[in-house]
């Protein structure tokens, strides 16, 4: 299978800007990893997609993590992604599933919700953080990140987000687009583009064809008229680790850590990004027990 990864692409002659990718391995892990049942996988595998691309907007050491927050079944979806590819994601409750839609498609729209917002932020490297958030319009996800775009960051947008599920549930093809129209861009330019997003075959449903994401992009924006600036290697990744879970429990207290230690005789922590455990012995806790008393003086 193609190795997962994101294209960078101006067109008609900087009017446009434009992303797409291939996620189907960077989901299967997700879906291994948290074992979604199909509806899930859609609805995270979606938010990590445009996640992801969205992390393709960002340079060097900055990341972003993106909330969706529905009323729906799912609870929240929550992925981060950076600059350099990565991704890692989860829902609230991955075993959500329900019968196809009327258009026998996944019904992620009734696993969202209709009612919510979709919340941003953006670590740039400044002191404050960048935070922006948009109600949810659809539940299917494209179109509330297509409104997240024009409503929060100023920028008309439209985002193409799928993904296919086989019968044993794993993930058949996974992908999408953000294409975003630049300040100045010609009357004439949105027209064509408009016209090319409304009849093209539904993303997943490419990717599953064998459409590579540059083949995507040069069927939105037409042949001859793309120009391709950057390809980006993409797949799941956590920073999780050992030490970093040790550091949080600071947060804990000193009674937490004490109570850990005489009832439990240690501790387990489980991320929640990518489902690994890690365990505490007594004795760390003791040191990091010791460590709180003596900055307390």
């Amino acid at each position: 299978m193609t190795q997962d990864y994101i294209v960078k692409a101006l067109a008609y002659n900087g009017e446009i800007r434009a992303y797409s990718s291939i996620t189907t391995d960077t989901i299967q892990e997700a879906q291994t990893r948290h074992y979604t049942w199909p509806t899930a996988s859609a609805a995270l595998g979606r938010t990590m997609t445009a996640t992801l691309m969205m992390g393709a907007m960002l340079k060097g050491d900055q990341k972003l993590t993106v909330t969706v927050d529905g009323d729906g079944p799912i609870g929240k979806i929550i992925a981060d992604a950076n600059a350099k590819g990565k991704v890692r994601g989860y829902v609230t409750n991955p075993q959500t599933h329900f019968p196809l839609n009327e258009a026998g498609k996944l019904d992620v729209r009734r696993a969202v919700g209709t009612q919510g917002a979709i919340n941003v932020v953006k670590d740039v490297g400044m002191r404050d953080y960048y935070t922006g958030n948009s109600p949810i319009v659809s539940g299917e996800l494209g179109e509330d990140f297509t409104y997240y775009f024009a409503n929060s960051e100023q920028t008309p947008s439209s985002v193409g987000v799928g993904v296919l599920v086989n019968p044993d549930n794993s993930i058949k093809a996974a992908g999408g687009f953000i294409i975003q129209v630049m300040p100045g861009a010609k009357e004439e330019t949105i027209d064509r583009l408009e016209a090319a997003i409304a009849t093209m075959t539904p993303v997943s449903t490419l990717i599953d064809e064998g459409v590579t994401p540059e083949e995507m992009l040069t069927h939105i924006l037409g042949e001859g008229n793309v120009e391709f600036l950057e390809t980006i290697p993409a797949e799941f990744e956590c920073q999780c680790g050992h030490d970093k879970f040790l550091n949080a429990m600071r947060g804990l207290g000193e009674a937490e850590i004490e109570n850990m230690i005489k009832e439990d005789h240690g501790a387990e922590a489980e991320c929640h990004f990518c489902r690994s455990k890690y365990q505490y012995t007594e004795d760390e806790l003791q040191g990091l027990l010791n460590e709180l008393k003596h900055q307390r003086g």
